[in-house]
């Protein structure tokens, strides 16, 4: 007879009848990860295809990437939100369904802006995805095996986002830019085959007990970040008085979403939850990290064309290091914060990064490529660890009426952090080397630029570590561990 095991959480599982049920689960979710990050990454290398077939302007064809950034930027947490109320299961059956759909229509797209908006939808349900995976991992995984679990999870990111930029080149150079799109077509079939089948199913609630949906707290939250996204990404590297004033509705419109969730029945997001340490330093500590992350995707190619004199293929090459490191030690940092603890591990993972960030800034100039791709092994190993154990450490512990909107603030951090990296990252590099036009700097210029921006890099990790280890040392001492 089988074992029944019950999860210190309440999840109850059989296991040996349910171990494989488990597995495909954990692969059902995969899929669903890696569907979502090769959206982000693949459309990438097929700028110059969608400026030539639709005889449009590069600051045109942008938008085909930044409406999908935005979809999910503006969604992912009400997305996950809704998926509390509803019923995760469902919610995720209809993302997935959604990005098959809409990948389909940008891959018979006659015009740009049909294809923008495509990519809309797209977007709409990678947001889901994203949202809703995670969640899911504490509904299907042990308590113990969490961290694991959200390691494979990273693992699927990562790999997806390095794939997508070779893949799509593969595709675009064999069978054209429409193949791109297309390809998502068998596999989102197979994930909501895989979803029905194998993922748990939700749990039914009566009338009374189901909860309303923030209507109001959701549409000024989406025109928030809509605001803050837009501010951060249009005028080409400038930020000009658009800019400002869209910087300035973005801070209008948090204050009436705080004012709007203060009188909310329920509201889409407990303002209560912040005072909780170890979320709001998660927060921000991932806004932080994914900042300085965004860094190395905006100065790398620079300084490896301009500075070290890489042609195209080899620039992609080395740039490829990063995303292949952080998928193979995504899954083994799971396990170490499953072993080690949390708390510990994202101390680790922010001291490597930090350290690999200083280095990042000096090694290059004396070994050149070598020099260069040590201290980003250094700097994704560290990522993967502290991402990992991050997520694990909020996750883990979040009541289940509450998992889909941590999860989709955990990802919006991330985002935020990634939109910004590449503002303020992007500036920093471009006034280190005084410079307007980095495409034509000096090579000199270039690595001088190079060195300040990673010197800053190491500055805002040395900060998210002290926020880090500020919330835990208070937590411990709430906890009367410490005097």
């Amino acid at each position: 007879m089988n074992a029944i095991i019950a999860d210190q959480d309440g999840a109850v599982y059989r296991s040996a009848e349910q171990a494989p049920s488990l597995r495909w689960a954990l692969a059902t979710l995969s899929l669903a990860v890696l569907l979502s990050s090769l959206g982000t990454s693949i459309a990438n290398v097929a700028l110059p295809n969608f400026a030539e077939a639709f005889n449009a302007s590069f600051q045109e064809v942008q938008w085909i990437v930044l409406a999908y950034l935005l979809a999910i930027t503006t969604t992912i947490v009400s997305v996950g939100r809704l998926g509390d109320i509803t019923g995760r299961k469902r919610l995720l059956f209809a993302g997935i369904f959604l990005f098959t759909v809409a990948s389909s229509v940008c891959g018979v797209a006659p015009t740009l802006w049909l294809l923008i908006a495509a990519r809309a939808l797209q977007g709409l349900g990678a947001a889901i995805m994203m949202a809703l995976t995670m969640a899911f991992v504490g509904e299907t995984v042990p308590k113990a095996k969490a961290g694991s679990a959200i390691g494979l999870l990273g693992t699927m990111s990562a790999v997806g986002t390095a794939l997508g930029p070779s893949l799509g080149g593969i595709l675009i150079a064999e069978l054209g830019w429409r193949v791109i799109f297309l390809i998502n077509l068998p596999l989102g079939v197979l994930a909501l085959f895989l979803a029905h089948r194998y993922l748990p199913n939700d749990r039914k609630r009566l009338n009374a007990e189901r909860p309303g949906f923030d209507g109001l707290g959701t549409l000024l939250l989406a025109l928030t970040l809509a605001a803050y996204a837009l501010a951060m990404t249009t005028g080409r590297g400038s930020f000009g008085p658009f800019n400002v004033a869209l910087l300035l509705a973005s801070v209008l419109g948090a204050g009436l979403f705080v004012l709007a969730e203060k009188r909310a029945a329920p509201p889409l997001i407990r303002l209560a939850m912040f005072r909780n340490l170890v979320l709001s330093s998660s927060l921000a500590t991932s806004m932080l990290v994914s900042t300085v992350m965004m860094a190395t995707l905006v100065v790398g190619p620079f300084y490896l064309s301009r500075t070290l004199g890489l042609d195209a293929a080899h620039v992609g090459l080395v740039l490829s290091v990063g995303p292949l490191v952080a998928a193979l030690t995504a899954v083994p940092a799971g396990r170490m914060a499953d072993r080690f603890g949390p708390p510990r591990m994202i101390t680790i993972g922010l001291l490597g990064m930090a350290a690999g960030a200083f280095t990042l800034s000096i090694l290059p100039t004396i070994f050149g490529v070598p020099g260069y791709i040590a201290p980003i092994v250094v700097i994704t190993s560290s990522y993967a660890l502290f991402q990992t154990a991050n997520n694990t450490n909020v996750m883990t512990d979040v009541s289940p009426d509450l998992s889909g909107a941590t999860s989709g603030m955990l990802n919006l951090s991330r985002n935020l952090g990634l939109i910004t990296g590449a503002s303020v990252m992007g500036a920093v590099f471009a006034l280190a080397s005084a410079t307007t036009d980095i495409t034509t700097a000096r090579p000199e210029a270039v690595a001088s630029g190079m060195r300040i921006t990673f010197s800053v890099a190491a500055a805002l990790l040395v900060v998210a570590l002290a926020i880090a280890a500020g919330a835990y040392r208070r937590t411990l001492r709430d906890q009367k561990l410490v005097p």
